[in-house]
């Protein structure tokens, strides 16, 4: 499978629906944070802290789909259409489940946990109007993302792609009306932007219904041999560490935006307005190193494991070469904010100019560390890149940031530049251990 020129081919097929699947994700939020930026600085930062506690849950969904993608894969690989269906259901019913949770806590704590984040009684009231709507989100990209790691495992990457593009102009088309208004309807302001953006994965949720109903390659008939309660464990002791590698990421990300919010205003709002474009840009390589993982998961499934050393190794260039790119079109972003955000203070301007060789190297960093990552993931070491990630993230960088945010009350460069020097500690031990393990 992986013997000629070919492979690089069929990666690149599964890696650029990826990319764009990923971009569009992110869209949801550059959308908003374009359309809200003219309301003003507050709404921007409640909108950055609701986001924050969204992209909380939706990280470790995220993380439970990338599990059951790489599944998919082997299932594929192995021609074995009972193991597809019994990845889709119990992948369904543990995110699903997970979404439920995630709402029950919001409902009894949800006040709580934005005044631990702000003391601005302002601030805070509009995060919660936010957040009321947008934790719906999370329940609907439940089912979302278990279809869209269905297709990708399967080859089918163009299938959410199709999804995303519908979703994209109908985010955006309704969240400005919804928050600038139309005709002689008042718009709703900041809520306006959280139902454009709920109606919008409403209807990508519809359209993968619609489309695996009406594939008929695809039978997600649940096996009537294989009990569902006792495939659940299994499958969940496969799942978890692969999610859980994409879970301490998601937790740090998240806990790294609640320091970031003990900045002055400006400054998190320079970091909340260069996040989602800073999301959007790393997810190019991150499409790469998935498509890499998914080449690798079937072929493991087949049982053809030949020539995985020299696929590897052309995986990691091309990885590297596209975030070079990347990083060129984060440095032409950095020439025109003005022009993409004409409306915001001379504070938050300048935050941003201090901090922009930070976010425009950090692709650079982070890419060799994501094919390492997702290519040990896919040989079935998920459980070494767990301990890689926590180590220098939740034993190094996070606790120094803390201090140097919380007690030393540091500028925006050196509390933003610990996301890179994380990355830069990562480096060592990924090449170390994925030349290790490929030659095995």
């Amino acid at each position: 499978m992986l013997k000629s020129a070919t492979d690089m081919q069929k990666n690149w097929a599964l890696a650029w629906p990826l990319a764009f699947n990923a971009l569009l994700v992110q869209s949801m939020l550059l959308i908003d944070t374009y359309l809200v930026a003219p309301l003003g600085e507050l709404p921007v930062a409640a909108m950055g802290i609701a986001a924050t506690i969204v992209a909380f849950v939706l990280g470790i969904e995220i993380a439970i789909g990338n599990g059951i993608q790489l599944l998919v894969g082997r299932a594929v690989g192995a021609s074995s259409r009972d193991d597809l269906a019994v990845a889709y259901w119990c992948g369904l019913f543990i995110n699903v489940l997970t979404a439920l949770i995630f709402l029950v806590v919001l409902h009894f704590f949800g006040n709580e946990i934005v005044s631990v984040i702000t003391q601005d009684a302002e601030l805070a009231s509009l995060t919660a109007s936010y957040l009321s709507i947008t934790q719906y989100i999370v329940l609907l990209t439940a089912y979302t993302q278990v279809c869209t790691a269905y297709c990708n495992g399967s080859g089918k990457t163009q299938v959410p792609l199709k999804g995303f593009m519908i979703e994209l102009p109908v985010n955006a088309l309704l969240s400005y009306v919804l928050i600038n208004g139309a005709g002689d309807v008042n718009g709703l302001g900041l809520v306006g932007a959280a139902w454009g953006s709920l109606m919008a994965v409403l209807l990508r949720a519809l359209f993968l219904y619609i489309a695996l109903k009406k594939d008929p390659s695809v039978d997600l008939t649940y096996p009537p041999h294989r009990h569902f309660w006792a495939e659940l464990q299994p499958q969940y002791a496969q799942i978890y560490p692969i999610a859980a590698n994409f879970f301490i990421l998601s937790i740090g990300a998240t806990v790294y935006q609640l320091l970031f919010a003990q900045l002055d205003l400006f400054s998190f709002v320079a970091i909340t307005l260069i996040f989602p474009w800073l999301r959007a840009a790393t997810q190019f390589p991150n499409a790469w190193a998935q498509a890499s993982a998914i080449s690798i998961s079937q072929a493991l499934g087949q049982k053809k494991a030949a020539e995985l050393a020299q696929f590897v190794d052309h995986c990691t260039k091309v990885g590297m070469l596209i975030s070079l790119l990347i990083a060129g079109l984060l440095v032409l972003l950095s020439q025109c904010i003005l022009f993409v955000y004409p409306d915001i203070e001379p504070e938050t301007q300048k935050a941003l100019l201090i901090i922009a060789p930070l976010y425009i190297a950090l692709p650079i960093i982070r890419a060799y560390n994501t094919v390492g990552g997702n290519i040990l993931r896919a040989l079935g070491y998920s459980n070494l890149v767990l301990k890689i990630h926590f180590v220098t993230q939740w034993l190094i960088t996070l606790p120094i940031c803390a201090l140097l945010i919380l007690y030393f009350d540091v500028s925006i460069f050196w509390a933003f530049a610990m996301i890179p020097i994380e990355e830069l500690l990562k480096t060592l031990p990924f090449y170390r251990f994925k030349q290790r393990y490929i030659n095995k």
